[in-house]
């Protein structure tokens, strides 16, 4: 199984305690071509304007599927405003996953949307981009803390397990060889809810590096507490 449907299809079926992420396959290169992935995106977003439920609910990652029935998916789109276009903006490949921005317009105007889609082009996870959750912010915090070299404050949105296990100078080491091997930081572009509500809960954080946008998987319990992170075992 590839990392991305790995750590996805765990969080979703995990019982309570803390994910493992899978060692060595970080930085594996999305095979997946930007003329793939526009395609799928595009797929996606005109099931979404004719509110195709059905086809809408084959474009998801095995692991989104089959937590959602096509009824749940058909409903949630019969209660969206009208859509009148859509259309693919960006394409950035990254490691396991693509991050695409597409724009969405209604009679309220553009609506940014961004979708992540796994190795195969299948949604993973989406956000209407000017709405942000709690635990979004969280991870954007955190992610953005280490960012700026903050790992004291980058650790205190750790739980109090996880902060035990790793030391500030653990989440400079880990980020600094993530920055290092991927081609040094640009900017943090959004995050995205991939689970929630569950025991165990998961957000995809976007983040450009020179060499590519690597979606990093933050990993929340059921109160909104970080537990894990994808580079927390690999970037040792």
């Amino acid at each position: 199984m590839k990392l991305s449907a790995a750590l996805l299809a765990l969080v979703l079926s995990a019982p309570m305690g803390m994910a493992a992420p899978l060692d060595g396959e970080q930085l594996t290169k999305t095979e997946l071509s930007t003329a793939q992935a526009t395609a799928a995106a595009e797929l996606a977003l005109k099931a979404l304007k004719d509110r195709d439920g059905g086809e809408l609910h084959g474009a998801l990652a095995d692991a989104v599927r089959a937590s959602v029935s096509k009824a749940k998916v058909q409903k949630r789109l019969n209660e969206l405003t009208s859509i009148r276009r859509t259309r693919v903006v960006g394409v950035a490949p990254g490691y396991n996953t693509t991050t695409v921005d597409a724009v969405v317009v209604t009679a309220d105007g553009d609506q940014p949307l961004l979708m992540v889609l796994d190795e195969d082009g299948k949604l993973l996870a989406w956000k209407w981009s000017q709405q942000v959750q709690p635990i979004e912010a969280t991870a954007l915090e955190f992610v953005r803390y280490l960012a700026d070299e903050r790992w004291v404050l980058a650790r205190t949105k750790l739980s109090l397990q996880l902060q035990e296990e790793l030391s500030p100078a653990d989440l400079e080491r880990k980020w600094s060889k993530l920055n290092r091997v991927s081609g040094g930081f640009r900017k943090v572009k959004d995050a995205v809810i991939a689970s929630q509500g569950g025991e165990q809960q998961l957000v995809l954080v976007a983040v450009a590096f020179g060499k590519a946008t690597s979606n990093l998987f933050v990993i929340f319990d059921n109160q909104g507490r970080i537990i894990n992170v994808d580079i927390s075992r690999d970037f040792v």
